[in-house]
């Protein structure tokens, strides 16, 4: 009995200080560890708290802007600076960069874009650990962030990264913000913002960042052949605001434009230009001459 109290919690204090992992006892990365599914169910179990607090369109707004702010984190910073370091910044630009992204509840910069250099090294082989050809849909989607191998973060894919102590803090404390706007929410406008503004928005904002592991390798077209099942989606781009050109990420994952054609709509490019644009970022990397010539 004290052996299985401790255990759980040891489990209890990873949900707040990551760096108690023992990375080489957690490796297995296609199994479930149940004690990661709690959080996880909580916050979609807290969603149904509308029934109880209701709706109003200022909650809804709230919701909707938090979505797009953090979405747009997602994908142009987490994704488009910190994994693939598409543009330059300022440090102190890129801790802000840091701070928004953690607030979509999606763990801190340094794993999750070593999860993601590691997915375009090996995408769509055995060795990717959200592949839907090698572990189907469901896994691909959202199952894999389950498994206690995929919990650590792999500091060698970020070494780049992991020489800022604020990034490190930010990893290693990944709730600390989440819970921070959580509370915002709850003091500014009670328990109705709370749900709308942060459990309703988050939840759709992880499934809908979750569709690029999951949907688009499988639904879409592929205009470059890249060895992978990575496909161009016009509605994944709208939802995930410039994502779903995912074979053309594919293909140029460097590159800060990822909606190649004028009628590829990229938001995040959108974004990313206007930040550029006031001085806040610079040189935003382009894809090639030669990405224009595909058919």
């Amino acid at each position: 009995m004290a052996q299985g109290i401790t255990a759980l919690l040891k489990k209890i204090v990873l949900w707040f200080d990551t760096s108690a992992v023992d990375r080489e006892a957690m490796t297995d990365t296609t199994v479930v560890d149940w004690y990661r599914v709690i959080p996880f169910i909580a916050v979609h179990a807290a969603c149904l708290g509308v029934v109880w607090v209701g709706w109003s369109w200022t909650a809804i707004g709230v919701a909707a802007a938090l979505y797009a702010v953090r979405m747009f984190a997602i994908t142009g910073f987490y994704h488009r600076y910190f994994s693939h370091r598409s543009y330059r910044t300022s440090r102190a630009a890129q801790f802000a960069f840091a701070v928004i992204g953690a607030s979509s509840a999606q763990r801190g910069p340094l794993w999750w874009a070593a999860h993601h250099r590691r997915h375009h090294r090996h995408s769509d082989t055995e060795h990717d650990v959200h592949s839907p050809r090698h572990h189907g849909f469901w896994w691909a989607h959202m199952g894999w962030i389950t498994a206690p191998g995929n919990f650590p973060t792999a500091l060698e894919e970020v070494r780049d990264l992991a020489k800022f102590p604020e990034l490190r803090f930010l990893d290693r404390f990944d709730v600390l913000v989440p819970f921070a706007l959580a509370a915002a929410l709850f003091v500014l406008g009670g328990a109705q913002m709370l749900v709308w503004g942060f459990f309703i928005s988050t939840v759709v904002l992880f499934h809908c960042t979750c569709f690029i592991n999951s949907l688009a390798h499988q639904l879409g077209t592929q205009r470059y052949d890249t060895g992978d099942d990575s496909r161009n989606s016009l509605l994944l781009a709208l939802v995930t605001f410039g994502e779903g050109w995912h074979n053309n990420h594919h293909k140029y994952p460097g590159s800060a434009r990822q909606g190649f054609f004028w009628w590829e709509i990229d938001l995040t490019y959108y974004g990313l230009l206007a930040l550029q644009r006031v001085g806040v970022i610079s040189d935003l990397r382009q894809p090639p001459r030669r990405a224009f010539e595909a058919t």
